[in-house]
């Protein structure tokens, strides 16, 4: 199965989740995607859903000056994201558990999806 169309219908919400979980730059929300098993995501679609959640008000930024080259641009989830987290984290687990529904039914059994979702917990304040 090609899971690129996959991926772009769910990255909004990967890249929310992920950043629910603490603030990042670009490139750490990357490698914290692909470390989470998502390895197939391309540098520009971070970047670009990055940019476009934020232009949409579900992300704030900020400047953090790095020794190590360009200043980085931090994203952080605020009230409006969250609330954009959660809406799909819901849409996305009963889609989630009907697709496992149809397959367990068709003789290809599935893990089973858990009933509700864990609320994210922020590790770490952002830096203003």
């Amino acid at each position: 199965m090609d899971t690129t169309q996959l991926l772009k219908g769910v990255l909004d919400l990967a890249v929310l989740a992920v950043v629910s979980q603490e603030d990042g730059y670009g490139y750490d929300v990357l490698r914290r995607l692909r470390a989470a098993g998502l390895e197939e995501v391309g540098d520009a679609s971070v970047y670009g859903t990055l940019r476009r959640l934020y232009s949409a008000g579900a992300l704030t930024s900020y400047v953090v000056p790095s020794d190590e080259g360009p200043h980085r641009k931090y994203y952080g989830i605020n009230d409006s994201g969250r609330r954009q987290l959660a809406q799909q984290a819901t849409t996305w687990a009963g889609f989630s558990r009907t697709m496992s529904d149809l397959l367990l039914e068709a003789g290809h059994a599935t893990p089973p999806v858990p009933d509700t979702l864990p609320t994210p917990i922020r590790t770490k304040e952002p830096v203003r």
